[in-house]
């Protein structure tokens, strides 16, 4: 499996941030999905991003991580391309 996402420490806070498609974030399985994702970051609160046909993001997850993120352009984020087994 291959995702993109990105780990982030932003105001003493450590982070994951998850690229994911756009149903995923409407999907009954949501949270499921985000605590698998979370295994690969150390069980740090997992962000799950989806964008639209525009770019433009939408994210799904703690609150106060969500509100942050909403002030970032997606650019500034450190996006990596993981491969796991």
């Amino acid at each position: 499996m291959s995702f993109d996402g990105a780990l982030i420490k932003e105001q003493g806070v450590t982070f994951a941030i998850v690229i994911v498609k756009p149903s995923v974030l409407t999907s009954a399985d949501k949270e499921s999905i985000r605590q698998n994702f979370s295994q690969y970051f150390g069980y740090v609160p997992t962000i799950l991003m989806a964008q639209n046909s525009r770019g433009i993001p939408t994210y799904d997850g703690r609150r106060d991580i969500v509100k942050f993120l909403s002030h970032i352009h997606p650019s500034r984020i450190p996006w990596k391309h993981y491969t796991v087994n």
